[in-house]
């Protein structure tokens, strides 16, 4: 079964939105960076994202191409 970015999407707005109802606004704010986190380690691993390129920007260097 291939996950759609739509049902992926449904799927993380009810995590946080139950985080936050049930748990608190602090709670929903670390749930929240723990998946983005988890999304870029994600990306890391499947070769998605170039870590030089992602601290690159952060430091305000621009590539060449």
């Amino acid at each position: 079964m291939t996950t759609s970015a739509t049902r992926t999407g449904i799927i993380i707005g009810a995590v946080l939105a139950l985080t936050w109802i049930v748990l608190g606004f602090w709670a929903f704010f670390f749930v929240a960076i723990a998946m983005a986190i988890g999304a870029l380690v994600g990306r890391v691993i499947e070769g998605k994202l170039d870590v030089t390129s992602l601290v690159d920007a952060f430091r305000g260097k621009r590539s060449s191409s």
